[in-house]
Parts: structure tokens; sequence; C-alpha cells
């Protein structure tokens, strides 16, 4: 161990203020992010009087079920002044900010090194939690803080600049979400002369199917009629499969990324569209991922691309605007069938208005997919810069 390693406990002291007379109202939770975030606990008739007060530079964390989940939730309470928490959660702060940043120890804790000498200390079986006393004895290394603070700015430069893509690739997907609102709710799309179809007269008749009017030349079909599935070419590997593999290319499961692999089936731009297990988002929308270059699969999500005028672009955020609880099957967990998938009515355009729309989306969705690669490639550093903190010296 170099000599610049030090016992957590050396640098923290455990805080215990409690919200005496209900002066602080913003109630926080503690995710297993690292994160805090807006309570969802049902707090009718509990005694806010007995939850503690956090304030701004103090942590909060959780030793229970660490082996269990594989991390220990800690989190640096930064953009707020104050707020409260379970009593469940301890609190503990910096005794010296001259000796040691508070910034620079959530570092630490940011680790997932940090997280596997944390779950290898805890004990309680199954769930075992982490005893007070085996975190303060965890070390860490304690450079000058003027070497604190030069790493600290360079993590920072790193989370701003992902934060920021984060914005922009939010606000492009809002973007390309109000502009199908328009074409295909409002149908406001230009017409030859580049106004708003409908308020501008463009001609609409009677769909008995959707007791509505649509524009002329519009028409009900099938999802089948303009996507693709390639769920035939997935192939499932289990944990044990994957773990003595390259880490280098995306394994999808039914809603995320799951793990990196060797080796790739596909090779493009997909939809992933979530088949069991999770299915459907609050809007009773499909759970969806935009997917490209090369990636595997496994089975539990159905691989889908854009045909008869659809391209992914325009096939992604069709289905982000469209409700499937009505297909939902199975018991304890959902299934969206492959059958139930095909048979899900849209109202298709004609062809010309197609072509339009996807001229229309194909810059949005470039900068969409270079901003994603772009946070990627910063997450490696920023993975990169907190492994090299165990060599600081």
């Amino acid at each position: 161990m170099k000599s610049n390693y030090k016992p957590i406990g050396k640098h923290i002291r455990l805080v215990d203020e409690r919200n005496k007379g209900l002066q602080v109202q913003q109630l926080l939770g503690l995710s297993i992010s690292k994160q805090f975030i807006p309570s969802v606990a049902n707090i009718i008739g509990t005694d806010m009087e007995n939850y503690k007060i956090i304030r701004k530079n103090q942590f909060a964390c959780s030793t229970m079920q660490v082996r269990r989940d594989k991390k220990m939730p800690v989190a640096l309470l930064k953009d707020l002044d104050e707020a409260i928490i379970s009593q469940a959660y301890p609190i503990f702060e910096v005794k010296d900010e001259k000796e040691l940043l508070p910034e620079y120890l959530m570092m630490w804790f940011e680790r997932s090194e940090f997280d596997r000498e944390a779950c290898f200390h805890a004990v309680g079986g199954v769930r075992g939690s982490l005893e007070w006393e085996d975190f303060e004895s965890m070390q860490l290394p304690v450079p000058h803080p003027d070497k604190q603070r030069e790493i600290v700015k360079e993590y920072n430069t790193i989370q701003n600049r992902i934060a920021l893509n984060q914005q922009l690739i939010q606000k492009l997907e809002e973007t390309a979400q109000t502009i199908y609102r328009e074409w295909f709710v409002e149908f406001e799309f230009p017409d030859e002369s580049g106004k708003p179809y409908k308020s501008n007269d463009g001609e609409m008749v009677w769909n008995e199917e959707l007791g509505k009017e649509i524009p002329k030349g519009w028409k009900i079909a099938e999802l089948k009629e303009i996507m693709q599935n390639f769920d035939s070419k997935r192939k499932p590997l289990g944990s044990c499969e994957r773990i003595n593999r390259e880490r280098i290319y995306p394994y999808y499961g039914a809603a995320s990324l799951m793990d990196y692999i060797d080796d790739y089936i596909f090779d493009g731009t997909y939809i992933l569209l979530g088949e069991d297990g999770t299915v459907v988002t609050e809007r009773g929308t499909p759970v969806l991922q935009y997917v490209w270059g090369k990636f595997w699969v496994n089975n539990h999500a159905h691989v889908l691309k854009g045909k008869n005028g659809f391209d992914e672009n325009s096939l992604y955020i069709l289905l982000s605007n469209t409700n499937i609880t009505d297909i939902i099957t199975g018991g304890v967990q959902a299934k969206i069938n492959q059958a139930n998938l095909n048979s899900i009515p849209i109202l298709k355009p004609n062809n010309l208005i197609l072509e339009k729309h996807n001229r229309v989306l194909n810059p949005i969705f470039e900068l969409f997919r270079n901003k994603i690669t772009e946070n990627q490639k910063l997450m490696k550093l920023k993975a990169l810069l907190l492994s090299r903190l165990a060599t600081v010296v």
C-alpha cells in the first residue's frame, strides 16, 4: 500500500441533525447509481421531524444490501443548500476540506473498484450489509489538495461535457417528436407551397375506423406493412458465456445495454422493442432502444427496421407515439409477441410526405447519434480517470 493511502474514517465524521420544527421541506431519496433523487416514499402520517437534514457538501449512504446489489449507494449533495432524507441513511462529512476535498472523495466512491471492495467486506448472507467500521477502514490515496483540485477539475470538465451533450440529445429528440405531432397528429405538414396543410385548406377525408378526418391519400395500415422484423437472427448468451469475452461490441437486452462481448450479429441502424419483461412505459408506449453500429441482441427484444417509405428514424418516432397496452399479454411477466406487434394499426401517409419527413429527420438523428457516440467516448475517458486515482501521488 502506498504511503499516501489513508483510512476513510480518518477524514470523515458522522452527522445526525434531525428536522426539528420541520424547518426543511425538500425530501430526497438515494439511488443505486449514487445520485440523489426526488423521494417516492409514502410519507402520509410520517413524523418528518425524525428525518435527517443533509447540507451542501455532506454525504448520504446506504450500507444495507451492498453484497446483493454489488454497489454501495453514496452521494454528495452539491446542488442544494439543504434537504431531508430518511433516518435510515448515515450522513457524514469531511472533517477538514483543506486536507480532503469532498468532490475528490466522491470520485473515489464512484470507482467500480470501490464497490468491489465494499462488496467484499459486506456480511450477513445474501443481503449482506457493510459494517460502518469496515467502511471507515477502507483506504484511499490522499494527495496534496492542489493535486486533488487538478483531478477534480479534469473530472468536472468531462462531466460537464457529458451533461451538455445529454441536454442536446434530449432537445433533438423533443424536436423530432414535435415534428411528428405537427405532421402526423395535427396534419400541418408543409403542402406543395410550403404552408401548413390542414390550416391552409388541405383536402381532408372522413375515416370511419378512426372516427375523424385525415389527409387525402393517407390510409390505415398494420405495423407489419412498414416494419421489417429480424428476430430470427437473435441469439441469447448467458452471463457465464459472456464473462471471459473481450468487451468490444454492445450486448443488448429488452430495455438496455447489458454487457459488451467480442462478436456481433447485427451491423447498421435498428430499433429494439422490448419483447418481455420491461416492455411498456408509463405513457403506454413501447420500451425502445435506437441502436447503430455492430452489436448483439438477446431474445428479449424485437429487432426492427423500417420499410415501404419508413426508415429507422421515422419508425422510431412512430413507435414512440404508439400505445401498445392492448397487445400486451402474459401474467407475471408482460410480453409483446410478434403477431400482436405486427397487427398494430398505424396511420400511413403517402410516399411523398414520408420522403419529406425522412429528409427533415435525417440531420436531426445524425447529430443525435454523433452526440451519443461522443458521450460514450467521454464515459470511457471518465472511467479511465477514476481508475487512475489508485496510482495518484
